[in-house]
């Protein structure tokens, strides 16, 4: 029954336009050769700045600034911004989901009636 529920559930947040926004949106990030640059460029400083901090360095100026020009560029991208407010609405979606399943945990758990 619960996994019933929860695949209904899943089918449901599949077929809601936040999820829809939010694939259409990462399908546009990876047709998007330019904004791939920047995604690898960022994904290659962020390597680096953990390595740095595993090591117990704090990243050097240059790596900080290359890095925050990365995201800065990414960010005020139209195909960018538009995968953030895609992103931002999604989980919007998904803590309202979870908010609801807590409730709902509550009350079964308070319920004298067992269902099945």
């Amino acid at each position: 029954m619960i996994w019933e529920k929860a695949k209904d559930l899943g089918r449901l947040i599949g077929q809601s336009t936040e999820y829809k926004t939010l694939r259409r949106t990462e399908q546009a990030l990876r047709d998007d050769a330019p904004t791939v640059a920047k995604l690898d460029a960022i994904q290659q400083l962020a390597t680096k700045v953990d390595q740095m901090m595993a090591q117990g360095q704090m990243p050097d100026a240059e790596t900080t600034a290359a890095y925050e020009a990365a995201v800065r560029e990414l960010e005020v991208s139209a195909t960018g911004q538009a995968y953030a407010v895609a992103r931002a609405n999604f989980e919007k979606l998904m803590t309202k989901v979870n908010q609801e399943i807590s409730e709902g945990m509550e009350l079964g758990a308070t319920s004298s009636i067992i269902t099945l």
